[in-house]
């Protein structure tokens, strides 16, 4: 069976918050397919991001929601140039996200950031000239 990713789920603190925060920062649009107050979906090319109250999401997955600190996972969003990633970085704070490291070259030739949403969930903002991206945004790894 092939193993495709199609939904990320994070669990959120405030979802009107978050989804303030994705809508406007990131300028991302809610699906129909949400539901108001209990979860917000956007579709990301070809794949799902789904928000949940955090409490819930846990409760779903059988886990305790109290888990606090690095949870070892960073979503990345890849534009195509380095302008592109510090436009990416420019919106986070002035959203209830804050940046955790500023836009700069990196060692393999791109150029990336990071910066965590109002619930710390982590992102890069990157640009990788060797990972093109094709008419629709996804990455075009050959």
């Amino acid at each position: 069976m092939e193993q495709r990713l199609t939904l990320v789920k994070l669990g959120v603190a405030d979802l009107s918050r978050s989804t303030r925060f994705y809508e406007q920062a990131l300028g991302r649009r809610r699906s129909p397919h949400s539901q108001d107050g209990e979860v917000a979906f956007y579709s990301l090319g070809g794949w799902v991001l789904g928000l949940w109250a955090r409490e819930k999401l846990a409760s779903d997955a059988g886990v305790s929601a109290d888990n606090v600190g690095f949870s070892g996972i960073a979503l990345a969003h890849n534009v195509t140039s380095a302008e592109e990633v510090e436009s990416v970085l420019a919106q986070a704070p002035h959203y209830g996200g804050r940046i955790t490291r500023a836009g700069a070259q990196t060692d393999r030739g791109g150029y990336s950031g990071y910066f965590a949403d109002p619930d710390g969930h982590l992102f890069e903002g990157a640009h990788n000239p060797f990972w093109p991206l094709d008419d629709r945004g996804q990455v075009d790894l050959g």
